[in-house]
């Protein structure tokens, strides 16, 4: 039998899942917390008990995307044995998923506006971002890149990331863009290389 714990869970999951589908077609805004209920097949109460506002929602959804991309993307990245060609694959994955669709729509059309741009980089340190310091730093104990502080570096190149996902995810024909800029983020990376 189900407990009271179980049922919240379940009630919550419900929500946060219908609320994903409608951000990701239909985008933050547009989007009612009325639509929200009637897809989720719960009352309005049900989300304001769970939730206080449409952007806590939003900030769920936002998690729960986020926390599955970097798991396709460890996935991706596994399959290198290179730490910098790790991270050119696993970007690439990156720049293609935020290139189209409803992770884009969630990760990178709404995400900034609706979270603002420090509690956006928040999460995104917690799940995307927060591996490129720790992949930077296993590169240099390798010996691939030359040693230097690692924050610098991996901010400037979060920052080229983000800049390649934003410019994709806005391109007119994503399928050339989101490869043209993972080509070009992987020179990047070949440039730092020292072995």
């Amino acid at each position: 039998m189900a407990t009271q714990s179980d049922r919240r869970a379940a009630t919550r999951a419900a929500i946060v899942k219908a609320a994903r589908r409608l951000f990701g077609s239909g985008g933050f805004h547009p989007t009612t917390m009325n639509d929200i209920a009637t897809a989720a097949h719960v009352a309005k109460g049900a989300i304001y008990h769970h939730f206080k506002t449409k952007e806590a929602v939003f900030e769920a959804v936002f998690d729960l995307t986020s926390r599955e991309l970097v798991t396709e993307i460890d996935q991706v990245s596994r399959a290198e044995s290179d730490i910098l060609r790790a991270m050119a694959a696993g970007t690439r994955h990156y720049l293609a998923a935020c290139s189209k669709g409803s992770t884009g729509q969630i990760i990178l059309r709404d995400g900034p506006a609706v979270l603002g741009w420090e509690r956006w980089r928040a999460i995104d340190a917690q799940h995307f971002g927060g591996k490129i310091p720790r992949a930077l730093a296993a590169a240099m104990e390798r010996g691939l890149i030359a040693r230097q502080p690692v924050e610098p570096l991996a901010r400037l190149l979060l920052g080229a990331m983000t800049e390649a996902a934003v410019a994709c995810a806005s391109a007119a024909n994503v399928k050339d863009a989101a490869p043209r800029y993972a080509k070009a983020f992987a020179a990047l990376l070949e440039a730092l290389r020292t072995a």
